[in-house]
């Protein structure tokens, strides 16, 4: 190993090589948060639905993926998916890695994003549950106009700690090949033969990114504590 070059740490590196990982890792998160909440909502209220049929579903989908490690579930969506489904997507096999990714990541999080909505479902009164119910609301409507919203507040926190988490594993999408944040960095790192400075300075990028979001989690988390 020879010494570091400090002039590696320059805009030349990072606007040519390490912006696009980066928009694609935020541009991941985004879209795996949003569609794993989606999902994982609907997991939740599977479960707490008092059926059986959907509570055994919702279940073993849950229990399955969080005992599967991610990356093998990236490789298992970009080998095992026939290519004539990520042909009929816009740009077609040519982006096979990130839609492989996409759809990897708001299948796995829509796990985790479900245990911690059915957390916060739970943590509502049943009071207000019964008192829904007393007004004439159905279930849906129960959950939409007076659980959810709560439960999506109690939440928060943890909500944007688990998305703080899945940000830090979009570097995993290095499996397959598809360009993100790592990606960009490790390129750099090669093309300009200082593979020790690329990787320093994504761990710094890391660092900086990830300890921002969490100082933001634990101020709002004292907020809703106030407001409690």
């Amino acid at each position: 190993m020879g010494e570091l070059d400090l002039s590696f740490f320059s805009w030349d590196v990072i606007g040519k090589f390490v912006v696009t990982g980066f928009w694609f890792s935020v541009q991941l998160t985004l879209v795996a948060t949003v569609g794993g909440l989606v999902l994982g909502t609907v997991l939740a209220l599977m479960r707490l639905s008092g059926r059986p049929i959907l509570a055994l579903v919702a279940t073993v989908y849950v229990n399955g993926m969080r005992s599967i490690p991610l990356v093998m579930v990236i490789l298992w969506f970009f080998l095992l998916v026939p290519g004539w489904v990520y042909s009929a997507l816009p740009g077609g096999d040519n982006h096979r890695a990130e839609y492989s990714a996409i759809i990897t990541f708001i299948a796995f999080e829509a796990a985790y994003f479900s245990e911690i909505m059915r957390a916060g479902i739970a943590s509502i009164s049943q009071g207000q549950v019964q008192a829904g119910q007393a007004l004439g609301m159905r279930y849906g409507q129960n959950m939409q106009l007076v659980v959810l919203p709560q439960a999506f507040r109690n939440m928060l926190p943890v909500l944007l700690t688990q998305t703080i988490i899945l940000f830090q594993d979009t570097s995993l999408v290095y499996a397959i090949g598809a360009y993100d944040l790592l990606k960009g960095f490790t390129t750099a790192g090669k093309i300009y033969g200082r593979p020790e400075e690329a990787y320093l300075l994504a761990a710094v990028v890391y660092f900086l990114l990830c300890y921002g979001m969490s100082y933001l989690a634990r101020r709002l988390q004292q907020r809703i504590a106030i407001i409690r």
